[in-house]
């Protein structure tokens, strides 16, 4: 057996100058302010149907528990492991959309209106910070 003549791949320089970068990034406040921001979006989103009252509307109300878990999970990765999961706020911003389009998607042609201004609500701040997680990686590279 020989020794192994060049170090580590979790030593390489590339790996830890981008590990660097995404503690810089997310040690922020406005960027740890944006990932509680997103992630009280998502656990809002997960209740939506019983805070503001239309949990009679079942498939509307499991849509949005379903639709908030996976969200909430989702952002909750982006602080520890930015370096490897920045990349999927682009599937947060996909969920943010179908969160605004939802009520008139699953309901059919239901009109609630608590639940269409609740999901309106909710969808375009959950894309607005979805977006604003996507651009704390950008914003380094543009310096």
């Amino acid at each position: 057996m020989t020794a192994p003549t060049s170090p580590r791949i979790d030593q390489h320089p590339d790996i830890v100058a981008l590990r660097a970068h995404s503690e810089e990034t997310t040690a922020t406040p406005v960027a740890q302010a944006v990932e509680a921001l997103a992630l009280l979006c998502g656990v809002y989103l997960a209740a939506s149907a019983w805070i503001v009252g239309f949990s009679g509307s079942t498939t509307l109300a499991v849509n949005n528990l379903i639709v908030g878990v996976a969200f909430a999970c989702l952002v909750s990765g982006f602080g520890p492991a930015y370096e490897r999961t920045h990349a999927m706020s682009w599937a947060a911003l996909a969920l943010g959309a179908w969160t605004i389009v939802a009520p008139w998607i699953v309901s059919g042609h239901q009109f609630a209106t608590r639940a269409n201004v609740s999901n309106v609500i909710v969808g375009v701040v959950a894309c607005l910070v979805a977006l604003a997680l996507a651009g704390m990686g950008l914003t380094r590279a543009r310096r």
